[in-house]
């Protein structure tokens, strides 16, 4: 634990068969009690660890990834997106960061995962959008998807983060100067792109039969999560309210929140929930397979991933 700590290396290059497919599983299905989950991994985002935690120091923020043998300059976030199946609803919750972003080389893969699946795009007849930052609906803008699509996919977002795109505040964000142009463009071709389907709501959603979602803010004004409830079971996809760092200390800020205050009270809430009720998490930036239970620690949180099942 020390600062010549080096993140895992993956395994990028194919060592069988050239059709053999992907060598590490992307993939993991629970059960929650009549609906299917399946949380799927768009790929890896490198990016600065002082993205992480935007109000402490350096000498915290470096205790914290030495704890956890992790580089101090860059951290791979985990980006998933998730698909739900609710009697003849299809539901796709968020779609990765898409193509076109040179320094996200390791991501953009939810599309390809989807299909290899035996997932038909055409089949998808909701999508959620948990807000509109670029590795959330990026996927969608991707060049011939909307084609896969059927034409008349609902999608549903909040009111409130359509309307903050239309003129996007980052007077609050601490982020790479690449990002904010990025994110703009990225807002705006989804708009542009589905204008026709996007089915924006007040507070809460019910998109199917024990699937709601329900606006937190915080982490941008109009930022969503989704419950999945059903035979007295449940989980909840927080999006962007929980990063690996949040369970050990909630209150730290990350740079990517235009509402930093708001979301440390939404992520405290929504931890507080998961800890009492006993039910499963999972997220857009905690590592793969994202799904576990979370447990009070004293003032913080511990996350306990669920066993590989498969």
């Amino acid at each position: 634990m020390s600062a010549a700590a080096r993140n895992v290396q993956p395994v990028t290059a194919n060592i069988g068969k050239d059709d053999s497919g992907e060598l590490v599983s992307s993939r993991y299905a629970v059960r929650i009690g009549d609906v299917n989950v399946v949380l799927i991994s768009d790929g890896i985002l490198p990016l600065p660890t002082s993205t992480m935690s935007t109000n402490v120091s350096e000498a915290d923020r470096n205790k914290w990834f030495d704890h956890r043998f992790l580089q101090r300059d860059m951290f791979d976030w985990a980006l998933n997106i998730a698909l739900v199946r609710s009697g003849d609803r299809l539901i796709l919750i968020d779609s990765g960061v898409g193509d076109g972003f040179e320094y996200f080389s390791r991501a953009g893969r939810s599309v390809l995962r989807l299909e290899t699946a035996g997932i038909d795009l055409a089949a998808i007849t909701d999508i959620v959008v948990t807000h509109m930052h670029m590795d959330h609906v990026g996927g969608l803008n991707v060049e011939g998807v909307k084609a896969k699509l059927r034409p008349d996919v609902r999608i549903h977002v909040a009111a409130a983060e359509v309307e903050f795109w239309k003129h996007p505040d980052f007077s609050r964000t601490v982020m790479p100067e690449a990002v904010p142009p990025a994110l703009r463009k990225a807002a705006a071709r989804f708009v542009q792109l589905y204008s026709d389907n996007i089915v924006p709501f007040d507070r809460t959603v019910e998109v199917a039969a024990g699937v709601i979602a329900r606006v937190t803010g915080g982490h941008t004004p109009g930022h969503c999560v989704v419950d999945v409830a059903s035979q007295g079971e449940k989980l909840t996809f927080v999006g962007d309210m929980i990063f690996e760092v949040g369970f050990d200390h909630p209150t730290w800020q990350n740079g990517f929140e235009h509402e930093p205050e708001v979301a440390a009270v939404a992520r405290i809430a929504l931890l507080n929930e998961a800890a009492e009720t006993g039910s499963l998490l999972a997220a857009a930036h905690i590592a793969f397979p994202s799904i576990g239970h979370v447990a009070k620690n004293g003032e913080s949180f511990r996350f306990v991933p669920v066993q590989w099942d498969y």
